[in-house]
C-alpha cells in the first residue's frame, strides 16, 4: 500500500515518498522530493534514482516528453535536493529491478525543480565500501543518509515504541527524573557541572536515575519507567559511550521473579516483532558461581558448549612445580578441551598464549591428544595417575587439544573464559545467527578490594541481600548473596537489576560494611535514608542499555553504529568539536577563574 501525505504543507512538496510507489499506481500523477542518489545517461534519456528515508524511485527525463525538464536534469549532481512531478509508468520489459521495492515502475518526469544544490560529498552515500570512521563521524549528517545508519535509527524508534506500548499496558508511568543532580561518587567518575548561582558547588550528570526511581516507589508510583540519558566519565570501549541511553524501570510490591517474568515478555516481544524470533520462555537461569565455574565470566555465551574444567583435584598432590606453586598460593588450575584442536600448528598455539596474556595469565600449557599418545612439553612432569585422571576429567579423545591456565582464580577464569570465546569464533563453534538469552542470578553482595582494604558492592549499595543471608551481613559479608539479576545475550550483558533495600536499618548496615560512615552516608544519601523511614514498600528494578541492545539486535560491531551522534573513543565529537574551551568570562561567571 502506498504512503500518501494528507498534510497540505507536506503535499506541497510530495504526494508520495520515494519508497511508496507500486504497480497499482501506474497512470497516477505524482510529486516526489528527495536527494539524487545517482545519475545515468542512456542514449540521451537520463535516469536518476531519487532517495529519501523511505526508499528509492527511478525517475526518467525523456527529451521527447519534457524538453525543459530534460535540459535541467543535466545540471543535477549527486546529493542535490530536487522535486519532480510526473506520471507513474511501468518499466519496459527486461528492466524490472526485483531488488528494489519500487522496481516495477518509474516516474516519467514532466517538471523538475532544484530545491538545493550540494557540494561533492567526502564519500559516496550509496557506496558500500568502508569509509574511515573519523571521516564518517566528522560528516555524520551525511553518514546518516546511508542505509545502515538509517536502518539503525528506524529500528531504534520501533524498539522504543514497542517498549513504551508494552509497559503502558502493564500500568507503568513514564516519569522524568532530574539531569542536574548531586554527585555521589561510588562507581565511575561523574560528569560535573559548575553552578553559577552557588559558587564553588557542582551538579553531577546522572550515571543512572537510581535514587530518584527508588523515591518514586516511596511516593506510591508503583510502576515507573523512563528511556533516559545517563552519563559516565570512564575509559571507553566499543560498547561504551560517555552518554548512553538506558531503559530504566522500577516496581513496588514485587520479588525478583516478578521483574524477570515481566522483562522476558518485553524482550521476547522486541525480538519477535523485529527479528521474527520466537523466544523459548523462561530464559535459562545460571548462578553467578556456575557462570564462573563453567564459562569463566559472569556474562556467559551459552551458544556453544565448551566448558572450563576445574583440575585442582586432579593435581592436588602434583609435584609439577608450576602447578604446585599456584595451588600452594591458593590459586586454581583450569582447562579447556578444544575438540579437533590437535590439528593446530605450534605457531597457532603460541598465538593463543598472546590471547590469555591480555587478561593477566603468565602462561598457557597445552597437550595434543594424538592417536599414538600425548604430545606436550609438560606431560613428562605428570605422574601416570595424573595423566589418567586428567584424561577422564577433560573427556580427552584423539584429535583434541587440551589447554590449561594456572593462576589466581580471577585471572584463570577471565583468561580462559576469553580464550573460550576466541576459540569459539576462530574455530567456527558459534552460530552467529543464534540468539541465546540467559539470566545470571545469585551474585555475591560484596567483593574485597585488597588495595583499598575494604568491601565494595558488586552491583550498587542499594541492592538487597537474600533473606536467608541477612544474619551474615556483619559476620560473613563475603558469603552474602544479593537479590540481583543480569540478562545476558550471546555473552553480552544487556541489562541488570536487583531488589532494593527498603529498610533504613539494613541500608545503614550495608553502608557501614562499605566503610561509608554515618556522616558521609547522611551527606551523600541522607534524602534516600530519610525517605526509607516513611513507609517505603518492597521494590526492585532493572535497567537495560538501549545502545547495547540495538548493537546486538542489528549485529553491529560497535554501539557507535546505532547512535545518531556518538562520541569517539576519546569522548570527543568530531562533528561539533566538543568538548571545547570556553571564554574567560564564562569561567569567571562560574567562579572557576578569578577576574
Amino acid at each position: 500500500m502506498s504512503t500518501q501525505f494528507s498534510s497540505s504543507l507536506t503535499a506541497s512538496f510530495r504526494s508520495h515518498v520515494c519508497g511508496a510507489l507500486r504497480a497499482d499506481n501506474v497512470g497516477s500523477q505524482v510529486k516526489l522530493s528527495g536527494w539524487v542518489q545517482n545519475w545515468r545517461d542512456h542514449g540521451g534519456v537520463i535516469f536518476i534514482d531519487l532517495r529519501d528515508r523511505y526508499g528509492l524511485t527511478q525517475v526518467v527525463f525523456n527529451p521527447e516528453n519534457a524538453a525543459d525538464a530534460h535540459e535541467l536534469a543535466h545540471m543535477l549532481r549527486s546529493e542535490f535536493v530536487v522535486q519532480v512531478e510526473g506520471e507513474v509508468v511501468t518499466r519496459p520489459d527486461g528492466t524490472v529491478n526485483a531488488n528494489m521495492a519500487t522496481g516495477e515502475i518509474e516516474v516519467l518526469v514532466a517538471q523538475v525543480k532544484i530545491l538545493n544544490k550540494s557540494e561533492t560529498p567526502p564519500f559516496s552515500i550509496d557506496d558500500t565500501r568502508e569509509v574511515g570512521e573519523n571521516v564518517r563521524l566528522q560528516y555524520r549528517y551525511l553518514d546518516l543518509r546511508r542505509q545502515p545508519l538509517q536502518e539503525a535509527m528506524i529500528v531504534r524508534h520501533k524498539v522504543t515504541k514497542l517498549i513504551r506500548d508494552y509497559l503502558d499496558k502493564q500500568n507503568f508511568l513514564e516519569i522524568e527524573t532530574p539531569v542536574l543532580t548531586k554527585s555521589t561518587p561510588e562507581g565511575a567518575r561523574d560528569y560535573l557541572v559548575p553552578s553559577r548561582t552557588n559558587p564553588g558547588s557542582f551538579f553531577a550528570l546522572p550515571q543512572s536515575p537510581q535514587l530518584f526511581k527508588q523515591l518514586l516507589m516511596v511516593a506510591g508510583f508503583d510502576r515507573y519507567f523512563q528511556i533516559v540519558k545517563c552519563f559516565r566519565d570512564e575509559d571507553l570501549r566499543a560498547d561504551r559511550q560517555p552518554e548512553f541511553t538506558q531503559i530504566d524501570m522500577e516496581l513496588a510490591f514485587v520479588e525478583a521473579d516478578d521483574i524477570i517474568n515481566l522483562v522476558e515478555g518485553m524482550i521476547a516481544l522486541i525480538f519477535k516483532e523485529l527479528k521474527d524470533f520466537d523466544s523459548v520462555l523462561p530464559y535459562t537461569r545460571i548462578t553467578y558461581q556456575d557462570a564462573l565455574d563453567n564459562y569463566g565470566l559472569d556474562a556467559p555465551d551459552i551458544r556453544f558448549d565448551m566448558h572450563l574444567v576445574d583440575l585442582c583435584r586432579v593435581f592436588a598432590e602434583t609435584s609439577f612445580k608450576v602447578f604446585r606453586s599456584v595451588l600452594d598460593k591458593k590459586g586454581i588450575i583450569k582447562g579447556l578441551n578444544l575438540k579437533g584442536g590437535a590439528s593446530l600448528s605450534r605457531r597457532e598455539i603460541d598465538d593463543l598464549l598472546e590471547v590469555v596474556k591480555i587478561y593477566g595469565a603468565k602462561g598457557l600449557a597445552w597437550i595434543k591428544v594424538n592417536e599414538d599418545g600425548w604430545q606436550s612439553p609438560i606431560v613428562k612432569f605428570f605422574e601416570e595417575s595424573e595423566v589418567e585422571a586428567l584424561g577422564q576429567a577433560m573427556a580427552a579423545e584423539a584429535g583434541d587439544l587440551l589447554l590449561f591456565v594456572a593462576d589466581k582464580a580471577e585471572i584463570t577464569n577471565e583468561s580462559l573464559g576469553r580464550l573460550r570465546l576466541h576459540l569459539g569464533t576462530k574455530m567456527g563453534l558459534i552460530d552467529e545467527d543464534k540468539l541465546s538469552f540467559c539470566w545470571v542470578v545469585d551474585f555475591p553482595m560484596f567483593a574485597w578490594d585488597a588495595q583499598e582494604k575494604r568491601h565494595t558492592a558488586i552491583h550498587h549499595p542499594f541492592t538487597a541481600p537474600l533473606d536467608e543471608d541477612l544474619d551474615k551481613l556483619e559476620t560473613e559479608p563475603l558469603a552474602v548473596k544479593a537479590k540481583a539479576y543480569d540478562l545476558v545475550l550471546n555473552g553480552v550483558e544487556v541489562g541488570g537489576g536487583s531488589i532494593r533495600i527498603h529498610d533504613a536499618e539494613i541500608q545503614t548496615k550495608v553502608f557501614n560494611l562499605l566503610n561509608i560512615e554515618a556522616d558521609e552516608a547522611q551527606e551523600k544519601f541522607g534524602f534516600l535514608l530519610d525517605a526509607l523511614g516513611f513507609g517505603a514498600p518492597p521494590h526492585g528494578g532493572i535497567a537495560f542499555g538501549l545502545d547495547r541492545l540495538m548493537m546486538l539486535l542489528l549485529k553491529r560491531q560497535s554501539i557507535r553504529e546505532v547512535i545518531a551522534f556518538p562520541k569517539t573513543q576519546k569522548a570527543t565529537c568530531l562533528l561539533s568539536g566538543a568538548p571545547n574551551t570556553v571564554s574567560p568570562r564564562q569561567l569567571r561567571d562560574l567562579s572557576i577563574k578569578k577576574a
